[in-house]
């Protein structure tokens, strides 16, 4: 039960129970009965909250990835967060987009089908604008995208492609490839209007200006990958084993590695006083005798002992000891 009972109640059950006015089996038969359970026939929920927690992190990190390209591409600030994940019919997505629209329709091979990438047009201005010399900050009106400013949408769309395939690459190897864009939401209907779809939207900032990115993912192209969209399965994933090849090569480049080596060969104790009336041909004694070991750093640490000489004519230190690891 969902509600708790006080005192006086629970003492009126079990006189209830006790004088027969109430039947335990009753009692039983009531638990045991089957729930209903409510169930929207307009808008079917397909996608388990699992599968859409796994959808939202695949975006946390498309999102961290467009935010990089696109500060590098536009010499912006840009910022871009999740705000939601959920799923809808496509009808209700496809009737909140007002038109003119910026409708990225992108073939999801090697899934069947295609998803569809809705920017707000005052980002899209902004993006325009600053991509022609401006500085994205003049407001603009809102009208229909001339021929130039396609190309140069559907050219950075083109670029975002790579990005979208690395952040899926926990689930599948997709083989993104943009379509084409649509700027009449009619004319951008990728599956009927009764369809299941996953909807991601994010808030994205470039410069002063503030807006949406929904990326809309039809039930039907992600059904066949459903059961890799789950935590368990993404976090199982993380972490690949690497190949031969891959460890032959992580290896080669350990070995290269250059890391400094120093040898001490003693210390002592210098009043600052003494250290700023050093002459050419001072002395400074050390703690340490010439038939002692000196310590060998690789970096910061003592990693080995050794003698000190001369080989050559140059002065030189001979390795006879190798350190415990840790030891300093």
């Amino acid at each position: 039960m969902s509600e708790i009972l006080s005192q006086t109640e629970i003492d009126a059950l079990l006189n209830a129970l006790s004088s027969g006015k109430v039947d335990v089996q009753d009692i039983k038969d009531v638990e045991s009965s089957k729930k209903v359970k409510n169930y929207d026939f307009r808008n079917p929920q397909k996608i388990a909250k699992d599968q859409l927690r796994t959808l939202e992190m695949i975006h946390e990190n498309f999102g961290r990835l467009f935010q990089t390209f696109l500060s590098g591409y536009l010499r912006a600030p840009v910022k871009i967060s999740i705000l939601s994940v959920d799923q809808f019919a496509y009808s209700e997505f496809s009737n909140a987009i007002s038109t003119p629209a910026f409708l990225s329709i992108i073939d999801f091979a090697p899934l069947s089908g295609q998803i569809l990438i809705d920017i707000s047009t005052n980002i899209v201005f902004s993006i325009i604008d600053r991509l022609l010399g401006g500085d994205g900050t003049e407001e603009q009106e809102i009208r229909a995208f001339t021929e130039i400013e396609l190309t140069l949408l559907q050219n950075l769309m083109n670029r975002s492609m790579s990005l979208i395939k690395e952040a899926w690459t926990n689930v599948i190897d997709l083989k993104p490839k943009l379509d084409k864009i649509e700027v009449n939401p009619q004319f951008a209907q990728i599956v009927p209007h009764n369809e299941t779809i996953a909807l991601i939207t994010l808030s994205i900032e470039v410069g002063a200006a503030e807006g949406m990115l929904n990326v809309c993912i039809p039930y039907l192209v992600i059904e066949p990958i459903l059961d890799k969209l789950s935590t368990r399965f993404w976090f199982s994933t993380t972490q690949k084993e690497l190949s031969d090849e891959e460890l032959r090569v992580i290896k080669k480049r350990m070995l290269d590695a250059k890391v400094p080596i120093s040898v001490e060969l003693g210390r002592t104790k210098v009043r600052i006083n003494d250290i700023l009336n050093l002459q050419i041909g001072d002395v400074i004694k050390l703690d340490t005798n010439t038939d002692e070991f000196v310590s060998v750093r690789v970096g910061s640490n003592v990693k080995f002992y050794g003698n000190i000489g001369t080989s050559r004519n140059k002065m030189a230190v001979k390795i006879t000891t190798v350190a415990k690891d840790g030891e300093d």
